[in-house]
């Protein structure tokens, strides 16, 4: 034993001996490095990279298209309306070439009566009361308007 404790106190025992450890270190920290060593390779980060620009190099016409589609789809739906009114007013035309349409609607109207009729307008009193009262703002002077609306805001109070 005492051989054994001579030798482990020798220079070469304790140089072997702190060897050992240094190597035990070095091969910890390099699993430790290979552990948390991203996975990501030249290939993949290539791959990520034309990815990438092709997402980037596409959104431009991508957006343009869909948005040249709904002016497109726009366009489609104006020209259907356009072509309904077409239709419409070729409705009324038709119907004013009719000469009864035409005779109802100046009789109506213009309030024409045909010779050796009697003509007669009703009118409400109660109407023209109304419409005295409510004339509308652009019918007045500025100033009746002004005043108007002191006097509301005076008896809102």
């Amino acid at each position: 034993m005492a051989v054994k404790d001579r030798d482990r106190f020798s220079t070469a025992t304790r140089i072997r001996l702190l060897g050992e450890q240094t190597a035990a270190r070095v091969y910890r920290s390099q699993t430790k490095r290979q552990a948390r060593r991203s996975r990501l390779t030249g290939r993949a980060a290539l791959l990520a990279l034309v990815v990438c620009s092709l997402v980037v190099a596409l959104a431009y016409p991508i957006r343009q298209y869909v948005s040249q589609r709904a002016e497109i789809a726009d366009l489609q739906r104006e020209k259907e309306e356009a072509a309904q009114r077409v239709e419409d007013l070729r409705d009324i035309k038709a119907r004013w070439q009719d000469d009864a349409y035409a005779e109802q609607q100046i009789r109506q109207r213009l309030h024409y009566v045909m010779p050796g009729e009697t003509g007669f307008i009703v009118v409400d009193p109660d109407a023209a009361k109304k419409s005295r009262t409510d004339q509308s703002a652009a019918d007045r002077p500025w100033y009746a308007n002004i005043w108007d609306g002191v006097d509301k805001a005076d008896a809102a109070q």
